[in-house]
């Protein structure tokens, strides 16, 4: 099955990443999300992105002009109805993510496959949802998606083996590297990454070490790019507390408990880089100052 036109539903932080490599990698993509606020918010993002890379002269400024062309964005779910791969990227929650599937399973023509970009989730959950658990799959991108090059593809055991060879080459074609995930949540990554993240937030919350020396610590003894818990304002700590809530409930394992300094930082409105207070301070372009 070729793949020619994309769907994307979200265009959040997340979702709007998506939508920018698969436009940057040459295929049509439709993006919807609930309103056309949400889809213009994100589409700036997506040109503000690409005008980076024209400014360090790592694109060229007609080819950031090509990429938007072949980015639609609409308020209306049923735009995608000529898609043939629909990615789904809204939050992290299993019944707003139900809720879209039944809708895209009503809309999508039979061969549309229907992905979901989970990072927690079960993605037979997921799939329940639709008369068509053979051709959904997790497509797990990272944040953010423009530079991350793990993709996580998981195979549910009703995901064909069509379904799961067209989500590992359509990986490889948006520049992606491909490792073949198991249905459990968390996957490969998050269910490892957690725990060292939980680890990062209780010893900040027991006074145990700074915020900067954990992060020094991490980046400078293990070659990570970001601290942890600069990596989690990235992320969102809305996003990152639903995800170990996600994981804690399947699993029952107390090393999956959300530290409860998250959960209250979440209460306090404190999520990350998109609010401007997370672990760190942020200006409106969500560059570091504190």
């Amino acid at each position: 099955m070729e793949i020619k036109r994309v769907g994307v539903v979200g265009c959040g932080t997340m979702g709007s990443g998506i939508v920018q490599v698969i436009a940057q990698s040459g295929y049509a993509v439709t993006v919807s999300d609930l309103n056309i606020e949400a889809v213009n918010k994100g589409l700036a993002g997506i040109d503000y992105w690409l005008q980076k890379s024209v400014d360090k002269g790592k694109l060229l400024s007609e080819n950031k002009q090509s990429i938007m062309t072949r980015i639609k964005g609409t308020a209306n779910i049923s735009d995608l109805n000529d898609c043939d791969l629909v990615i789904e990227a809204v939050f992290d929650n299993l019944e707003v993510k139900r809720k879209v599937f039944t809708e895209l399973d009503n809309i999508c023509p039979k061969h549309t496959i229907l992905a979901s970009n989970s990072s927690t989730l079960s993605i037979i959950d997921i799939a329940a949802a639709t008369k068509r658990m053979d051709k959904v799959v997790g497509m797990h991108f990272f944040n953010p998606v423009p530079l991350m090059k793990l993709l996580e593809v998981v195979k549910t055991i009703a995901t064909s083996e069509e379904t799961l060879a067209v989500g590992k080459e359509f990986g490889a074609r948006i520049g992606k590297t491909v490792v073949i995930a198991p249905d459990v949540p968390g996957y490969i990554h998050n269910r490892l990454t957690a725990v060292l993240s939980i680890a990062a937030i209780k010893m900040l919350e027991d006074k145990i070490a700074s915020r900067d020396d954990i992060d020094t610590a991490l980046k400078l003894g293990s070659n990570f790019p970001m601290g942890r818990l600069e990596l989690l304002d990235l992320v969102g700590l809305d996003t990152i507390l639903a995800g170990y809530e996600n994981l804690y409930q399947e699993y029952k394992d107390v090393k999956y408990a959300p530290p409860l300094l998250l959960k209250r930082m979440v209460a306090a409105g404190w999520l990350g880089r998109k609010s401007g207070k997370g672990f760190y301070e942020y200006d409106k372009e969500g560059n570091k100052i504190g």
